[in-house]
């Protein structure tokens, strides 16, 4: 395992700290799966924010729109 995914796993478990151990180790599967998807909806989300749109409307409309994508990883 290299250092950015030691990174990126640190990263993702303590923004998941309230979420199940089980719950964590799929999400940072996925993650694993296709780090640039998940980039990308990052990316998209934060331009919503940054436009008025609260944090969950915003990720909820990005993931919308790659569902098919989160669906293949899944």
């Amino acid at each position: 395992m290299s250092l950015k995914d030691l990174l990126l796993r640190k990263l993702i478990k303590s923004k998941l700290k309230d979420v199940p151990e089980a719950e964590q180790e799929r999400i940072i599967g996925m993650v694993e799966k296709n780090p640039e998807l998940f980039q990308k909806i990052a990316l998209e989300a934060q331009t919503k924010m940054k436009s008025g749109m609260d944090q969950m409307a915003a990720m909820m409309e990005v993931m919308k729109k790659y569902e098919d994508d989160l669906k293949k990883i899944m």
